[in-house]
This record gives structure tokens, C-alpha cells and sequence, in this order.
């Protein structure tokens, strides 16, 4: 039927996790769902979640082979252990977040630091922080002071075109709906061998140690067969997330995406074609020597250029020039359509017979 995409206006974005949070309270409140995020959001640069993310391979080679990648287990999540919730959130006998070992006593101790990790088999000593998580990252920023800088990146499962993880997987357990495109994982079928976790090179397939499956976002499909948006996009304060379908001549993300240009993949080099798109960052420019705004830009090109592709000179240069238009008090059909001034133009998903 077609190919149900979101674009997302980094330009928007304020890090407020509202989209995290309703994702993970819809979807991931299950044993073994602790650590997964189908929905984060990151500071860029960073790390990212998990740590490391896009150096773990993976993807297609040019040729058109499955390239490798590795693993990302647990400790690069940041959470290889248990946090005590219930002290510290329901019987108030802590107020410290702190988190123990897998397979230690929760035994919990009151440290200075707000987040320790506690080793039993050390002599009681705090341990240092896990070093990595979803949020260790969150608002550092890049640079030097006054022109640092740093911007939000929401990531989600990309349900592309040619997913590599529905390529890696032994027991087809994975599959892509013919209604909009979606990738799913059939939780019967999956076998827990993981292929299709090392495969994906955005790492947004995660594995459940209580059930031995594979689990990741399903860009909230029951409420796309309802004609509603999906939690993360329907959640969002700041009006930033796009969903429809590209085939959708008249819709907002075809226009974007096809012909103004302006919305663009996530690297596009490891070739699945992700089905999630990009407006890119536009910070205030840089501070010249006499603390006046100059013409340099505050994000290095060079490092947008590494996460957008080489379109994104373009796609800077457009933005731009529609901003100048509206200053002008000329109209702007781009600009029009990304401030969204009508909540109800940010979705437009047609009607589809799914049954």
C-alpha cells in the first residue's frame, strides 16, 4: 500500500524526553524491557545510546553484501544491574538512584555521588558511575565557550526500506507489513539468535534476557490502523515529528522530504534506506573576536555532512533562504509547513484497510 515515514525538525527539538517517556511507558513496562528505549533522545555530538552506537557496523556494504557489526550488550546501555526503584521511589528509605551489580544483594548504601554503583565483593566501596546510559550525554555540549554548541537528535527504529536485520535473521521471524511498510518481529518465531541485532546499524533492535527474544519499536501500529499518530510523535510539546505516508503527494512529508529537500536520512551510506527523516540543525552562528555575531557557522558542516550526508549543504542553504523570505514578510510554503501552526497538519495518515 505504501510506506508510512516520519520526519522529525531537529530545529524544534528542546530534549525534553516527553516522546521517551511515552514510548516507554506505552510499550516497555515488561521484565527484561528495563534498559530499552525504543524512543531516546540523544545530544549530539555524543556518544549515544547505547555507547558507541555508530561504530558498532553493520548495515549494507556497497556491493550490496550484509556488512558486520558486533553486539552491544548490556554494559554499553550503562545498565548491567539493578537500581533500587522501590527504595528510593516507593518505600522512601533511600534517595539516591544507585545501581548493584546483577546478581549482588541490593544491599544500598547513602553516597555523596548521585548515581554510584555498589560492589559488594569490594569491601563495601562505591564503585565508580556505569560511564554511559541515555542520558550521560544530555546537554554537553562541543567547542569552545562562547561558540560551543550541541542539538538534539530523537532516534527510534527507522522501518527501512531494506532492513538489514530482516536480511541477518535465520528464522524470518522478522518482516515488513505490505499495509505501510512497518518492520516487525514475530515474537513466536524469534529464536533469540541476535543476527539481527549486530545487523541493524542504527542498534535499535534490542534483546529481552527474560524472554530470549528480540523486541524494538513498532512505530505504534495499533494506533496507525485507528488513523492515530504514533505515542512519541502524538505526545510531542514542541510540534516537531511529521507522520505519513512519502507516497502522499500532498502530504507534508513527501513535500519535504521530495521536493523542498529539507528532510534527510540518517546515514544514508550504510544503504537500508531508513524511512525516518531529518531537518537539520540550524544554530545561531559563531561569536567573531569582538563577541559579535559573525558569518561562521556554530555546527561544523563537515560534522552535519557526517550524519546527513552531502545533501545537507543544500538543505541548509533552502532553510535559510525561506527564513529570509518570511523576515521579508514574503510567504514561504517551507516555512509554512514546518512551523505547523495546525496541530492536525503534523499527520496525515490515510485510511487503510488493514483487515
Amino acid at each position: 500500500m505504501g510506506q508510512v515515514a516520519m520526519l522529525i525538525d531537529l530545529n524544534k527539538c528542546i530534549g525534553c524526553q516527553t516522546c521517551t517517556s511515552a514510548c516507554k511507558s506505552m510499550w516497555t513496562d515488561e521484565p527484561g524491557q528495563e534498559y530499552m528505549l525504543w524512543n531516546n533522545v540523544e545530544t549530539k555530538p555524543g556518544r549515544g545510546y547505547p555507547n558507541g552506537w555508530e561504530q558498532s557496523g553493520g548495515g549494507w556494504t556497497p556491493d550490496g553484501e550484509l556488512a558486520p557489526g558486533v553486539l552491544m550488550d548490556k554494559a554499553a546501555h550503562g545498565m548491567d544491574g539493578t537500581v533500587n526503584f522501590e527504595q528510593v521511589y516507593f518505600e522512601g528509605t533511600e534517595s539516591k538512584l544507585q545501581l548493584v551489580p546483577r546478581d549482588q544483594p541490593a544491599r544500598v548504601e547513602k553516597k555523596s555521588s548521585p548515581f554510584v554503583i555498589l560492589n559488594n565483593s569490594e569491601a563495601n566501596v562505591a564503585q565508580e558511575d556505569p560511564g554511559c546510559g541515555s542520558n550521560f550525554d544530555e546537554d554537553s555540549s562541543s567547542g569552545e565557550y562562547p561558540n560551543n554548541y550541541h542539538f538534539y537528535l530523537p532516534r527510534l527504529c527507522n522501518h527501512c526500506t531494506k532492513p538489514s536485520c530482516l536480511e541477518a535473521c535465520p528464522t524470518r521471524a522478522i518482516y515488513k507489513r505490505e499495509e505501510d511498510g512497518v518492520v516487525l518481529i514475530d515474537q513466536d518465531k524469534c529464536k533469540g539468535f541476535r543476527e539481527c541485532n549486530s545487523a541493524c546499524p542504527y542498534d535499535k533492535i534490542y534483546f529481552n534476557y527474560v524472554t530470549g527474544k528480540s523486541q524494538k519499536c513498532i512505530f505504534c501500529f495499533p494506533r496507525l490502523e485507528e488513523g492515530v499518530a504514533p505515542a512519541c510523535a502524538r505526545q510531542c510539546p514542541g510540534r516537531l515529528r511529521f507522520v505519513g505516508f512519502l507516497e502522499d503527494l500532498d502530504g507534508p512529508i513527501h513535500k519535504l522530504v521530495n521536493e523542498w529537500k529539507v528532510g534527510l536520512p540518517l546515514h544514508a551510506e550504510w544503504g537500508t534506506e531508513p524511512n525516518v527523516f531529518y531537518v537539520p540543525p540550524i544554530l545561531p552562528p559563531q561569536f567573531d573576536e569582538n563577541g559579535d555575531l559573525g558569518n561562521e557557522a556554530r555546527v561544523p558542516i563537515e560534522y552535519l555532512r557526517e550524519l546527513f550526508g552531502p545533501g545537507v549543504d543544500q538543505a541548509l542553504a533552502t532553510l535559510e533562504t525561506e527564513m529570509e523570505r518570511t523576515e521579508r514578510g514574503e510567504p514561504s510554503e517551507l516555512m509554512d509547513l514546518l512551523i505547523a501552526k495546525d496541530w492536525k497538519s503534523l499527520f496525515k495518515i490515510p485510511e487503510v484497510k488493514y483487515f
